[in-house]
């Protein structure tokens, strides 16, 4: 399949655009490099919860990545196809649980099976929706 690019700074220009690519990405099976990521925030480029997410896609999937490092403003990602398991994933910070769980749920929604999935971090966030949003 063709590689697509996706200009991360387009919108918002936040992580939402990355969150939504991954997992769009996985669910078609299409490898996107996605450039200029966070381009308008204060601090461009993968914070801990946007990293934490990026990675999280390649396990769900068994994808490849390329470029997933903290402050990269760049990467690639080859995804194959979305594996049910238990699943466990560490933010590392107080970053945003339900951010990491909106790029990994739609994946999983199409993997065979049955998952569980547990993720270390925050929870109310100023720039994210609460767990209760989700729960709701």
């Amino acid at each position: 399949m063709e590689m697509i690019t996706i200009d991360g700074s387009q919108g918002e220009g936040g992580g939402q655009i990355l969150r939504t690519s991954l997992a769009l990405a996985a669910i078609t099976g299409t490898p996107v490099t996605i450039e200029r990521i966070r381009a308008k925030r204060p601090k461009p480029g993968l914070q801990r919860q946007h990293l934490v997410a990026v990675l999280a896609a390649a396990r769900v999937s068994g994808g490849q990545v390329e470029g997933a490092e903290l402050g990269s403003r760049s990467l690639t990602f080859q995804p194959q196809q979305a594996t049910a398991g238990d699943w466990h994933f560490d933010i590392g910070s107080a970053g945003s649980c339900t951010l990491v769980l909106q790029t990994i749920l739609p994946i999983l929604l199409h993997a065979e099976g049955t998952s569980t999935v547990t993720i270390t971090g925050g929870t109310h966030n100023g720039m994210a929706p609460p767990v209760e949003f989700l729960a709701e």
